[in-house]
């Protein structure tokens, strides 16, 4: 459908000027997954574990992800497909009790989730170098992976004794392992948490390819830009703020369902 001059900036008097050329990735497939991952077990560093060994009471507060590796292979007897192995972690925040009454103590843990995707990525036999330095290096034959992901939902916890107590060796990448205080390696576990997580996720695989877009004219600002005054009287800016009527009066259910 071609596009009037009015549905351009607002009903600006744009018009078309020239088709260019430019570098960009184009997707060329892509899918949506929602992961119900159960009894995923989470990994306390040395100092950690011991809080949770002599826990009464554990809650599981938060989850984020904090990485996501993967490796492309294509498959052997069907062109132009990949399969994308992920690997995802998560830390997981917890407080642990350790007497009634008593503040927790708050720890963050380490949990980890694979899974194997396969997608169309077409075919290439190029080799691309630039002067930009994310690009100075070669770069191989497989398509780009572009993974979307939304911190996950904690939907259940539960603790599971260890009898007898036993070492668990883990080793995370190190820009994982980094991100906590202590050391994974060979630690004795007495008591062991797991969770079970929803995960939303997106996966693309994509290519750098050269595509014919036209252009209408330049993005300027239709704005000045405006600063705050560090003399303007705080009341008087206070005033200026809409009161957060919302705040006080969460809306209904029906409400919701309307503007769904």
């Amino acid at each position: 459908m071609a596009l009037s001059n009015d549905n351009l900036a607002g009903g600006a008097a744009n018009v078309f000027r020239e088709a260019v050329c430019i570098d960009t990735r184009r997707i060329y497939d892509a899918c949506s997954d929602k992961d119900c991952v159960r009894d995923l077990p989470v990994y306390f560093t040395d100092a950690g574990q011991s809080v949770i060994d002599q826990a009464t009471n554990i809650k599981v507060r938060s989850a984020e992800v904090c990485g996501v590796h993967f490796e492309v292979e294509p498959l052997a007897f069907n062109k132009g497909f990949f399969s994308v192995d992920m690997t995802f972690f998560f830390k997981v925040c917890v407080a642990a009790y350790q007497a009634p009454g008593c503040p927790p103590v708050c720890l963050e843990g380490l949990a980890t989730f694979s899974k194997k995707v396969i997608l169309f990525g077409s075919e290439a036999s190029v080799r691309t170098f630039s002067t930009d330095a994310a690009l100075a290096q070669t770069c191989g034959n497989a398509p780009i992976v572009n993974v979307q992901v939304v911190d996950p939902m904690v939907l259940a916890s539960r603790v599971c004794p260890c009898c007898p107590p036993r070492p668990r060796r883990f080793a995370p990448p190190q820009e994982i392992a980094c991100q906590f205080d202590g050391c994974f390696h060979e630690v004795c576990i007495e008591r062991e948490l797991c969770i079970t997580l929803g995960l939303f996720s997106i996966v693309q695989l994509m290519r750098q390819v050269q595509i014919m877009i036209p252009i209408y004219d330049f993005c300027i600002p239709d704005k000045e830009c405006t600063a705050q005054d560090s003399t303007d009287d705080p009341c008087e800016l206070f005033r200026k703020i809409a009161f957060p009527t919302d705040e006080f009066f969460p809306p209904r259910l029906a409400d919701l369902e309307s503007n769904s």
